[in-house]
């Protein structure tokens, strides 16, 4: 049958069936991740954004395009977190070490999620999540112990002690490996952490969904705003704001392009800053687990104290 247009009803049926269909589809609602500053999450200043995909395409998160702004405003919170955080009983930083370590055990379930969804299997996002968990514990071992391992009382001469402590050297920028979403993340902040420093983190460009939810853990944990800072965002465009801030103490990099780590060590010069080359440290293995990373981000301190010698042979200090 035929309305007077001419259209057979049942071609007007089909349509309408098509058009709810259509409009049943559901459009899924991209998570935005924001970058975590100073213990919150701005987004970035610039507005800028990319959307994170797998190797299947998926379109996975919209991920913030981190700035140079966004990187000054973390430097700013790190140089203001780091004399109180270093200033901690070293036990204390290992008690926040290991809570992180306990709250990542609780939402394992999540991160060997986003894992898969950037392209792990599930037996490969087990393994990085049982060895980031395994980190963050064995770097809260080390807090009370290295400044005892690497510390010394050294001979002299005169009648004085001389004592040689570790000390943090403060505000530390790192550019993450971008092969890894959670385990180079951990095995990057966990050492400079330790060791008293605070730190700017720039998270993989390619594998973000841990890198945030991470800052969320670190949020809801005991550990104090502005001591760790996660940025996303491209390596390319930051690498050089990392190597000529002013108030940056120390450079460290995982990235494997030689071009980028040789442009971060040339512009560090600026201000004597140190760097650090991670381009070819397995992190799954024993070797990205070493007090030596702790140290690196650590200054010799040395100290003399008189020795008054007292009538009898005994000594005053």
């Amino acid at each position: 049958m035929k309305n007077q247009s001419g259209i057979s009803k049942s071609r007007i049926g089909r349509n309408g069936i098509e058009q709810r269909q259509a409009l049943s589809k559901r459009l899924e609602v991209l998570k935005t991740y924001k970058i975590y500053i100073n213990g919150q999450f701005p987004r970035t200043e610039s507005g800028r954004y990319y959307v994170a995909t797998n190797t299947k395409g998926n379109q996975l998160a919209n991920i913030c395009q981190a700035s140079r702004k966004d990187f000054r405003e973390a430097v700013v919170a790190a140089r203001a977190a780091v004399k109180g955080w270093s200033a901690r009983a070293a036990f204390n930083r290992g008690q926040i070490l290991y809570r992180m370590a306990e709250m990542l055990e609780g939402r394992r379930s999540q991160f060997i999620e986003e894992l898969i969804q950037q392209d792990s299997t599930r037996n490969a996002a087990t393994k990085e999540i049982n060895t980031s968990i395994d980190r963050l514990i064995y770097y809260a071992g080390w807090c009370d112990k290295y400044q005892q391992v690497f510390g010394s009382v050294n001979p002299v001469a005169s009648s004085h002690f001389n004592f040689s402590v570790p000390e943090p050297m403060g505000v530390v920028a790192a550019i993450a490996s971008q092969e890894t979403s959670l385990l180079g993340l951990v095995s990057v902040i966990a050492p400079v952490i330790a060791g008293g420093n605070s730190i700017i983190v720039l998270a993989s460009q390619s594998k973000p969904l841990c890198a945030i939810s991470f800052a969320e853990l670190l949020n809801s944990s005991d550990l104090p705003g502005g001591v760790v800072n996660i940025l996303t965002g491209f390596p390319e465009e930051l690498a050089a704001n990392f190597a000529t801030h002013m108030d940056v103490n120390a450079v460290i990099s995982c990235l494997s392009t030689s071009a980028l780590n040789k442009e971060l060590q040339e512009k560090a010069i600026s201000n004597v800053k140190r760097t650090f080359i991670y381009d070819s440290t397995n992190w799954w293995s024993a070797e990205g687990e070493s007090p030596y990373l702790i140290m690196d981000t650590q200054e010799i301190k040395t100290t003399w104290h008189p020795i008054e010698n007292v009538g009898g042979g005994g000594a005053k200090y």
